[in-house]
């Protein structure tokens, strides 16, 4: 039986890394997310170090929880500048690990329906694969790969 109000996402994960097409794809989620009346969860997953003595290692980590604070704060500037009456409901995770694996993860705990990713700019990525590549081969949800 269909039930009105009950079809469309409730979660939309929107996996982000500071890259001008990470964050087109969070505003394309906060949009959807918006009309949707969906929770957006915006996913920032911060690089592991893994060459260097452990100096290195604790700067990388520092690093990260650095660019962690900025986006958040960036996204909830732009939520606060488009989004007066606070209709999208949103959420920020972030956690140290592999890009694919974090989003995956949080995606799976949050039981999202949705996936919005930007597409890599890194050339490298055409070859190896690129994390917006690997969640839409995964084929656990709809994931939209934003230019």
């Amino acid at each position: 039986m269909f039930e009105l109000g009950t079809d469309g996402p409730s979660v939309i994960v929107a996996g982000v890394d500071g890259s001008a097409s990470s964050m087109r794809a969070a505003a394309y989620a906060a949009g959807l997310a918006r009309r949707q009346r969906s929770l957006l969860a915006v996913v920032y997953i911060q690089p592991v170090g893994t060459m260097g003595g452990a100096d290195v290692g604790v700067a990388v980590a520092e690093a990260g929880r650095e660019v962690a604070a900025d986006l958040e704060q960036q996204f909830q500037e732009a939520v606060r500048r488009t989004d007066p009456d606070q209709r999208v409901r949103w959420e920020f995770y972030t956690r140290a690990g592999d890009p694919y694996a974090g989003i995956v993860e949080h995606a799976d705990r949050l039981k999202a329906d949705a996936v919005v990713i930007g597409a890599s700019e890194k050339a490298g990525h055409r070859i190896l694969g690129s994390v917006a590549v690997r969640l839409v081969k995964a084929g656990r949800w709809p994931v939209t790969v934003v230019p």
